[in-house]
């Protein structure tokens, strides 16, 4: 049995500029010879069994996409990232040392140097770099923003929340340091990300600083991350729509993703019209990440995710695979990556290549 839904979708300027919801401000618009509008919306079908998705007529138009085959810039992504990522290691490892208190310490190091793809600290050198900064003015603010996203794991693999027991293929913080010790390890690494940046940040002007801090700020409290968060605790256990469902995690997961790239381009030296750009591509990217995320959840193992996999599925939580079809999220996946690379059409192609192949990474990743 399946109904039709309607799905706001990204356009070349505003990601859900039509949404009823409402919840972004209009961004400036800026005419472009070699950029074509897009559909504001896709339908798509509310499907209860994932194993059969039969397509409604409201589900048409989505069902019709093409999958997406973009020519991206020739470009060394692994090499890129694997050098970001080890310098971003050694700058997190600098930052927090052990020291006494020991225990609180070690449970702080053990999440945040615990690995995982640094895909939000990457994203703001990349940012930064893309308007002509460099990675030593932003790897304070990049470091800030692993801190801050391993605080929000920690907290969210929390028997009061998640209840994970599996983060980055290692047993959770709660799990190995007890749940006092990890919520204060988070409170702990939030606190001290905001410190850092505000030490640690030369050769930047204080007003860039500051608007940075209050982008990161913006992102993570009652009108970003935890909005999202709440909203989520909120529905279980009630019917959610697409809209609804895409509300959650435009707050829960592109919020942070939005603010790694603007941050980078304010810390960068970039005007405006380059932050609305790259605010853009984040909120196609954020909401990427977590439609390929929900459908890993249920086509992959614990041990390739190295974290538990099918968890929303038991528990019956909304997703995209659970609302659309694997089919059709897969579908949608593709469209929001289209609309990214459209965003980063204003700027130079080799200074935009990391950012291209960054959604490239997100919409094709297997864990």
């Amino acid at each position: 049995m399946a109904f039709s839904a309607t799905i706001p979708s990204c356009t070349h300027s505003a990601l859900l500029k039509n949404s009823p919801l409402n919840y972004f401000k209009k961004p400036f618009m800026i005419p472009f010879p070699n950029m074509k509008p897009f559909p504001m919306k896709n339908k798509a079908c509310h499907a209860e069994n994932l194993a059969s998705v039969k397509p409604s007529q409201g589900a048409e138009s989505i069902m019709n996409i093409k999958p997406v085959k973009i020519a991206l810039p020739t470009f060394q992504f692994e090499e890129y990232m694997t050098s970001k990522s080890r310098k971003v290691d050694k700058a997190l490892d600098e930052a927090l040392p052990m020291q006494h208190p020991e225990k609180i310490h070690e449970a702080m190091r053990y999440s945040l140097l615990a690995g995982g793809k640094r895909i939000r600290p990457v994203l703001c050198i990349a940012s930064c770099e893309l308007v002509g900064g460099d990675e030593s003015l932003v790897m304070p603010m990049a470091c800030a923003l692993e801190m801050t996203h391993t605080m929000s794991l920690i907290h969210d693999d929390l028997p009061a929340l998640d209840n994970d027991d599996l983060r980055r293929g290692k047993p959770t913080n709660h799990k190995v340091f007890g749940e006092r010790t990890a919520i204060l390890a988070g409170d702990a690494l939030l606190a001290l990300a905001f410190e850092h940046v505000a030490a640690k940040t030369v050769g930047v002007s204080t007003d860039r600083v500051v608007r940075a801090i209050t982008e990161l700020g913006s992102a993570l409290g009652a009108e970003g991350l935890l909005k999202g968060q709440v909203t989520d605790l909120d529905s279980e256990g009630k019917d959610v729509s697409l809209s609804e469902l895409e509300y959650i995690h435009v707050h829960k997961t592109a919020k942070l993703l939005e603010a790694s790239v603007v941050c980078g381009v304010i810390i960068g030296g970039g005007n405006v019209i380059e932050i609305e750009r790259v605010r853009n591509y984040a909120r196609c990217i954020g909401l990427l990440f977590q439609v390929v995320d929900d459908i890993l959840d249920v086509t992959k193992s614990s041990t390739v995710l190295g974290k538990t996999a099918g968890k929303d599925l038991l528990s019956d939580k909304a997703t995209y695979p659970k609302l659309m079809g694997i089919e059709n999220a897969k579908k949608f996946a593709d469209e929001l990556f289209s609309q990214a690379t459209k965003e980063l059409a204003y700027f130079e192609v080799s200074k935009a290549a990391p950012l291209y192949h960054l959604a490239k990474y997100i919409v094709s990743r297997q864990s």
